[in-house]
């Protein structure tokens, strides 16, 4: 690149001087040329500038979005979800009744006002039938504030908690610990527990003490629980105990019936 040369006085501070520079790639373009303490300083080709900004911006953009691939990616690994789920949507959850279709619209809204939700702490039962989609919508929600936010979420069914816990008892070379798997229960966003009450036995001691201590847990920190069972309301209460239950009810608990038959085997469940 060259430009005309601008002269001044010595000892003087000329105003700036505008004058005509020239780029090898885009030719001339107007230039202004300021000096300082006896040295010059002239502006570059805007064009040049313009590529070099546009290059900038769209290298950052790339960078940013490869952080955001490798964090979605530790974060979907970290959430636990089982790999027959791990893909479901909103979107592929067919809803052909007005149950179905209201069953549906909660659970998105829940996801897209997760923000509010969570300043709540507000809970959310899917509870009904087996086969019904009820894992299918908890699992969207999970992905879907996961991929639209910092929000992050775990799934873990009640029977793989209860024997990781029981593991440590045994096992002083794990580096896994009761409080450990507990803290890792109580921190996320959102928690969603499934196969609440799946067997028919009274529920022990044991794991009454354990669904207390991470409900409990997350209604302390107010962080929403997504509780997931085929029990109605009346029996999960139950099944977890009258004090896990008032506090899933605190903030006002989101209760969605999925009353409808087996959908298994039929597309989108």
């Amino acid at each position: 690149m060259r430009s005309e040369k601008v002269v001044s006085m010595p000892g003087t501070t000329p105003a700036p001087q505008q004058t005509t520079g020239a780029c090898e790639d885009h030719g001339q373009f107007p230039q202004q040329v300021n000096v300082i303490f006896g040295k010059e300083f002239k502006t570059g080709c805007p064009e040049c500038s313009r590529i070099r900004n546009e290059e900038e911006t769209a290298r950052k953009e790339a960078q940013e979005a490869q952080a955001l691939r490798i964090r979605m990616a530790e974060k979907l690994g970290s959430a636990l979800i089982p790999k027959r789920f791990s893909g479901k949507t909103f979107d592929g959850y067919i809803a052909d009744t007005a149950e179905q279709k209201k069953a549906l619209k909660t659970c998105a809204r829940y996801a897209a006002e997760f923000k509010q939700i969570a300043a709540a702490g507000r809970c959310l039962l899917l509870l009904g039938k087996p086969g019904t989609g009820k894992t299918h919508l908890s699992v969207a929600i999970a992905n879907q504030i996961m991929a639209t936010s910092s929000a992050t979420a775990v799934y873990r069914t009640i029977g793989s908690v209860l024997q990781a816990i029981k593991a440590t008892f045994n096992d002083s070379s794990t580096d896994q610990s009761e409080s450990k798997i507990l803290s890792s229960l109580i921190s996320p966003s959102l928690l969603i527990l499934d196969e609440i009450g799946v067997s028919k036995e009274k529920p022990s001691d044991f794991e009454l003490t354990t669904l207390f201590a991470i409900i409990n847990g997350r209604y302390e920190e107010l962080r929403p629980t997504v509780i997931v069972s085929n029990l109605d309301a009346k029996a999960l209460a139950s099944a977890i105990g009258e004090r896990c239950a008032d506090r899933l009810r605190e903030g006002g608990v989101i209760v969605i019936p999925f009353e409808w038959e087996s959908q298994r085997g039929k597309e989108g469940f």
